[in-house]
């Protein structure tokens, strides 16, 4: 059994940044090591943004989060905000770009830059990495935690548990942190399911007819009682199986909770997310006498969804505007405006890019990230129940949640001796 100061678990964006800062804030005699369960390491980061790695965002603030308390969330990010990020990056080699979207990538545009660079980052900081090396069991004994896995078996003053949650499990992400946090004495939230997930849609919805049809769209979500749960604007993509696009993606975490908590929550699309429904109406009963539904809606939407708009208001492409009835007029404003998607499930965790849920931050020291159940055990990433939107925000909890797991983890060993 070999003995080490700081034992991080798992060397994704968030076990790879308290690997790094870790080293940095350790005395040279300190001996820190990270360890994964893949063989390739950073499938998350290579596959992250098309490729390209979505580093974080220019602006994040608590709301673009999900899960635990906005305030807890904000004190974690703080201690390592946007600025802080862009700057490690830069320092390490990587220069960050903005697009329009907010977005920051690598001016490589490049996601095996990010990677490299923190790989780096990792050696020049004194930290071994090794993999792959799964990790089953943590037990405290003593002043110490025993580590456990196939061909390993470590003692270890800290441990920063990085786990991830279940999403991409591929990448290794396959639940067993959260096992083994349940297994220490911690608990977890009641719901845990995928975020940042497309949507299936009945079997018989005309929109998996539209496969490659994309859209701006305004998607709501609505419980049972017709509500506010969640609203976004954003691109929607139709597809086979339902919808996509990052109006989905962020929206869906959304719908999933409030459909594990028992509700018959709902979503609804606005195919014009910029128009006002009365400002519209307006423009039909003010239309030009040989004006038809489809040349009032032509050029606003694609041709296909068009037709499929049209068809399910049961209104026909050469109808006179003009000549609609009241219900027929209200009918297509609805079909438009107040669109419902019959969702009945979701891509599962295989094609999720989050975990909804996880170890609640009541339970872990903010400062520190270090557990209140178990002393010695830091929490970070997306083990923890917090859940960000689509657009580098779940990398920037990752980035903070793990600097700070891991300069608190190798400081405590120096204040120890």
């Amino acid at each position: 059994m070999e003995s080490v100061d700081v034992l991080v678990v798992g060397a994704g964006a968030a076990g790879l940044m308290a690997a790094i800062h870790a080293g940095r804030a350790a005395t040279p005699d300190t001996r820190i090591l990270v360890v994964d369960g893949a063989r390739k390491i950073g499938a998350k980061i290579l596959v992250a943004g098309g490729g390209r790695c979505n580093v974080t965002h220019h602006e994040v603030r608590p709301e673009d989060y999900g899960g635990s308390s906005r305030n807890a969330i904000r004190k974690v990010l703080r201690a390592y905000p946007v600025e802080a990020v862009v700057a490690f990056f830069a320092a390490e080699g990587v220069n960050l770009k903005r697009e329009e979207t907010g977005k920051l990538f690598p001016t490589t545009d490049k996601a095996r830059t990010v990677l490299d660079a923190l790989l780096n980052a990792v050696s020049a900081a004194g930290v071994e990495l090794r993999h792959p090396v799964r990790v089953e069991s943590i037990e405290r004994r003593g002043d110490d935690f025993v580590v456990t896995g196939p061909d390993f078996e470590a003692t270890a003053r800290r441990v920063v548990l990085c786990t991830g949650g279940k999403a991409l499990p591929k990448s290794g992400s396959d639940g067993v942190g959260l096992e083994i946090v349940r297994r220490l004495g911690h608990s977890t939230t009641d719901a845990i399911h995928p975020a940042l997930v497309p949507l299936l849609l009945a079997d018989a919805d005309p929109i998996r007819e539209l496969g490659g049809v994309a859209a701006p769209v305004r998607l709501m979500i609505r419980d049972g009682k017709g509500r506010p749960i969640a609203d976004y604007t954003a691109p929607l993509l139709c597809t086979h199986f339902g919808v996509s696009g990052p109006v989905v993606l962020d929206a869906s975490r959304y719908l999933l909770a409030a459909r594990a908590a028992g509700d018959q929550a709902i979503a609804v699309a606005c195919w014009l997310p910029e128009e006002d429904r009365d400002d519209f109406e307006q423009s039909m009963l003010g239309a030009p006498g040989g004006a038809t539904c489809q040349s009032l809606l032509k050029g606003r939407l694609p041709d296909r969804l068009l037709r499929m708009l049209l068809h399910a208001a049961g209104v026909e492409p050469a109808d006179r505007v003009r000549g609609l009835t009241r219900d027929r007029r209200r009918d297509l404003l609805d079909a438009v405006f107040e669109h419902p998607l019959v969702v009945v499930g979701d891509r599962g965790y295989t094609f999720a890019e989050a975990t909804a849920g996880g170890v609640p931050l009541a339970e872990v020291k903010l400062a520190s990230m270090e557990s209140r159940v178990v002393p010695g055990l830091h929490l970070a990433g997306e083990l923890c129940d917090v859940d960000g939107r689509v657009g580098g925000f779940n990398f920037q909890w990752a980035w903070a949640s793990g600097r700070v797991a891991g300069a608190a983890a190798a400081m405590s060993i120096e204040a120890t001796c």
